[in-house]
C-alpha cells in the first residue's frame, strides 16, 4: 500500500498546501482546554462536513481487515467479527477540523485504543504510531497520544453505523488532535521506533496537530 497516494482531488491538495505556506486561518492564539471548549480560530457547526482525498474505498464489513503490527510482541489481524468481539466502549467527544470547524458531543461506539495496545504489547521503545488507510492515506501520532482514554477505533456514531463517506465501517477517533489525525478507513496500525510523517504532515501541516496550541501547520 502506498504511503503517498495519487489524490483524486489534486487541486484541493494543492490549495491546502498553499494554505500551509500562507498560514491560513492562524490566529496566533492558544487556549486551555480546561477553561474553554472551542479551540482558537474554530467555529461551531451542527452538521458533519465530508473531507477526503477524493476517493471512497470500497470497504465493507465483509471485506474489512485490520493489521496491528510493527514493533510489537503480538501482531494482530482482525476481521469484522474479530473487531466486534473486542470489549466495546461508549465515548462522547468533540471533534476539531483543521479547516476551522468543530462539532460538539459526538457519541462513539468502538474499542478503546488502550485495549488494542494491550493486545499487541508494543516494545517499550515503540514511541510512535502510524495509521494506514485503505485509500493510501497515512498519518502519525505519538504512542502516548494514542493511549489517551478518549482515543478509540470506532464503528458507530450517534447510535448508527459510521457512514462510508466518514470512514465507515471503522475509523480512528483521536479527539485531542485536529481531525486529520483520525484516519478514515483504517487498514493498518503500525507501532514504530521512529516517527514518520504522513500525507498532510509532508505537505506543510503540523507534525503534532494540537488544536489548543493551534498547531495547524509546521
Amino acid at each position: 500500500m502506498s504511503d503517498d497516494p495519487a489524490p483524486g482531488k489534486p487541486k484541493l491538495v494543492a490549495a491546502k498546501e498553499a494554505w500551509a505556506r500562507a498560514g491560513r486561518l492562524l490566529t496566533g492564539q492558544t487556549a486551555d482546554p480546561a477553561r474553554a471548549r472551542l479551540p482558537p480560530g474554530q467555529r461551531l457547526v451542527t452538521d458533519w462536513p465530508v473531507l477526503d482525498l477524493g476517493s471512497l474505498p470500497a470497504v465493507t464489513t465483509e471485506t474489512f481487515r485490520l493489521d496491528i503490527d510493527g514493533a510489537v510482541a503480538h501482531p494482530l489481524r482482525l476481521d469484522w467479527a474479530g473487531l466486534l468481539a473486542l470489549p466495546a466502549v461508549e465515548s462522547v467527544s468533540d471533534i476539531h477540523c483543521v479547516t476551522q470547524w468543530s462539532r460538539y458531543d459526538n457519541r462513539w461506539t468502538g474499542v478503546a485504543a488502550g485495549t488494542l495496545i494491550a493486545a499487541v504489547a508494543p516494545k517499550d521503545e515503540a514511541a510512535f504510531v502510524i495509521f494506514h488507510a485503505a485509500d493510501g492515506y497515512t498519518t502519525n501520532i505519538t504512542r502516548d497520544r494514542f493511549a489517551r482514554p478518549d482515543s478509540l477505533l470506532a464503528w458507530r456514531w450517534n447510535g448508527a453505523p459510521i457512514p462510508p463517506e466518514h470512514g465507515g465501517p471503522a475509523r480512528l477517533v483521536i479527539p485531542s488532535l485536529y481531525f486529520w489525525k483520525s484516519a478514515k478507513w483504517v487498514r493498518r496500525i503500525e507501532f514504530a521506533l521512529t516517527d514518520r510523517p504522513g500525507f498532510w504532515e509532508r505537505r506543510g501541516y503540523h507534525n503534532q496537530g494540537d488544536p489548543w496550541a493551534e498547531e495547524r501547520y509546521g
